[in-house]
């Protein structure tokens, strides 16, 4: 196989997006006999067919879904890389510091700024999908993360744990509570991964109730709080993510036997330069400062999402 042209990716992400020729060439401002040529190329060199045409429209073939998945971090990492060379050759400093939901990362980006005058630094919110991928692929340099993560390729440092909780509507049965069991929260539904609250799933089991194992569930916060608003259903998220999204439509119940959500730093496995460094030790310094709840003890029970 020929190397593969970025060029082309991108022409193939336009039309997998849009499952129109047309309307990709459009978007993409060249003509449609050019982009079914450089589809047609891209196609020769991965040696596989991307889409099917036919008087029903286009459609992405097996092998074209599992391009799509990965073509997107691909370009995103060349971009990365690009920016990053761009910034060495002119001799400026270059941070993309990631983060989950809750997090803050204020007093990173002040301590490097003090450090470093003039640096660049770009900040990029990530989500339980995405927070290893975007540090292997390069996008992030450093990543503050919610364990569990897979570590493999990673380094990753401990930084603290934080309480966990369950967020209900105002109009739940329990809403007025003041602390809740899991007992009593497993008969609620679970508006997100029953893998975001293994406690919850047990819980359940015991009561003999059964676990939905879809995967029609949110990714985005904000989303799963609307889900929680409009129904009787009930989303565990860190204490300092549930108080970031405060509104008036939910309330916040602490919740007896819920292990904690513990957040590390990483970045790739011998990854290294003098702004990194110093990053990672301004998310040591300042931890306690990265979540709104008292960092509860390191040597407690491992935490999950």
């Amino acid at each position: 196989m020929s190397e593969l042209n970025l060029r082309r990716l991108r022409y193939f992400l336009a039309v997998a997006d849009t499952l129109n020729f047309g309307r990709a060439a459009e978007r993409l401002h060249i003509a449609q006999p050019v982009l079914s040529r450089q589809i047609a190329l891209l196609e020769s060199e991965l040696g596989v067919t991307l889409f099917v045409r036919s008087s029903r429209g286009t459609s992405l073939t097996d092998a074209g879904r599992l391009v799509q998945e990965d073509a997107a971090s691909l370009l995103q990492s060349a971009d990365a890389l690009r920016k990053r060379a761009r910034s060495a050759a002119l001799g400026v400093d270059r941070l993309a510091l990631g983060f989950m939901p809750g997090l803050m990362v204020t007093p990173i980006v002040q301590g490097l700024r003090q450090s470093f005058p003039g640096i660049e630094l770009q900040l990029v919110r990530t989500g339980w999908d995405d927070q290893v991928d975007t540090i292997l692929d390069g996008r992030v340099d450093l990543g503050l993360v919610r364990l569990p993560v897979p570590e493999r390729g990673l380094q990753v440092e401990p930084l603290f744990a934080e309480n966990r909780v369950a967020v209900l509507s105002t109009a739940h049965p329990l809403a007025a509570a003041a602390t809740l069991n899991l007992a009593a929260l497993a008969e609620s539904e679970l508006l997100q991964s029953p893998d975001a609250a293994p406690e919850w799933r047990e819980a359940r089991r015991r009561l003999d109730l059964p676990v939905a194992m879809n995967s029609d569930h949110p990714r985005d916060v904000e989303i799963k709080l609307e889900r929680v608003a409009a129904s009787s259903g009930v989303v565990f998220l860190p204490a300092s993510t549930a108080r970031f999204y405060t509104r008036p439509d939910v309330v916040v119940r602490a919740v007896a036997g819920l292990e904690p959500s513990r957040v590390a730093v990483a970045r790739r496995t011998g990854h290294s330069s003098r702004v990194l460094l110093e990053a990672v030790a301004l998310a040591h310094a300042l931890r306690a400062s990265l979540t709104t709840e008292r960092v509860l003890d390191e040597d407690g029970p491992r935490g999950s999402r």
